[in-house]
């Protein structure tokens, strides 16, 4: 394809191998719902023990045999089944997973991606892009955290509190392996849901006293998850609001807090953190970090998940550095922790 000024060919294109590219795209969608579909109806866990027919699945799970053969026969096309003949299927890697409660188990991400709360607002995304901000309350009739703050959506909230605390897994070994705690007391996980990050930390140093800061309908989450590590006497938690005010610490974490707030609430967050750590203390956010555009980048596709369901934003790190310092912050350290997320260590101006 060559410009109208009579320029050098700019950009070849093959119009049936870009369609079906796009079709590929397109077919995004149809890949999250058979992902929800094997997560909803407990496919892997019922494969956890060897393969079985799509019939002995569907007797199992009270589903239409032939409907749950095709679900999984569209599951093994994407590589979460593996087909044994005769309509049997076993697990692979990725279909293990879908389990529930095995370690790195990403079901309740896939069943909280794909529910209500964030299907129904990303009917909504092009007016989101028009108008600048969430559409949340259009879809939902408030705000997100609002929603899963409804006595009605608790088991769609305690979806979400735990697929955070999945992705926590993610980021949470290589993070607590980079980060010194060495002089530290008092660590708070600021908007922590279960903890999983600051009770990583405390496994790591028994000298570590830990806290989770979050809403009221969270907290007892985290209470359980202390107890069940058995770290409840060096725990507590604080149902309270970071907009309002953060707990003293030598070590505040805030992981992927930053991403779900615009910069105003970001400086505000951050201010708090800084008003409240101890002397000589510290703050690591953990966060993705948008890099060079035009490459493949997951930062920027989570960021129009940002724009889909709260009013933040994933941020490169110019975006970042401006914040720390708006907020009494400076930028000393970077990392990766894993699965496409960086630490930030911050020390206070």
């Amino acid at each position: 394809m060559s410009d109208t000024n009579g320029g050098t060919d700019v950009a070849s294109s093959d119009p049936a191998a870009d369609a079906a590219a796009v079709f590929d795209l397109l077919i995004g969608l149809v890949r999250a719902q058979v992902l929800r579909g094997v997560a909803a109806l407990h496919i892997a866990d019922h494969l956890s023990d060897g393969a079985l027919t799509a019939g002995e699945v569907a007797e199992r799970e009270g589903s239409h045999p032939q409907a749950t053969y095709r679900l999984m026969r569209a599951a093994s096309s994407l590589g979460l089944l593996s087909h044994e003949g005769e309509q049997r299927f076993a697990l692979t890697g990725r279909g293990r997973l879908l389990r529930s409660d095995v370690p790195g188990s990403l079901r309740s991400l896939v069943l909280a991606q794909t529910g209500s709360a964030h299907w129904r607002s990303w009917g909504h995304f092009p007016e989101a892009v028009r108008q600048g901000e969430s559409q949340t309350k259009q879809a939902l009739g408030m705000d997100v955290f609002e929603y899963f703050g409804q006595p009605e959506n608790a088991e769609e909230a305690a979806l979400f509190a735990q697929a955070m605390g999945d992705m926590s897994s993610l980021v949470t070994q290589g993070a607590v392996a980079a980060v010194s705690t060495a002089g530290v007391s008092t660590v708070v996980d600021v908007g922590g849901s279960n903890g999983d990050f600051v009770l990583a930390l405390m496994e790591a140093n028994p000298q570590l006293n830990g806290q989770v800061l979050d809403l009221a309908h969270v907290v007892d989450g985290a209470r359980a998850e202390a107890e069940k590590r058995g770290l409840s006497d060096r725990f507590s938690t604080v149902a309270g609001d970071f907009f309002v005010e953060v707990p003293p610490a030598d070590l505040h974490l805030l992981k992927t807090i930053l991403h779900d707030w615009d910069d105003a609430q970001c400086t505000t967050i951050l201010r708090h953190c800084r008003d409240a750590v101890n002397e000589g203390g510290r703050a690591l956010v953990v966060e993705m970090v948008i890099g060079e555009i035009g490459q493949p980048d997951a930062a920027a596709l989570s960021d129009m998940a940002m724009l889909t369901m709260t009013n933040g934003m994933e941020r490169d790190l110019d975006a970042f550095d401006a914040l720390f310092s708006a907020s009494g912050w400076r930028r000393s350290k970077t990392y990766p922790v894993g699965g496409g997320y960086f630490g930030m260590e911050l020390v206070a101006i």
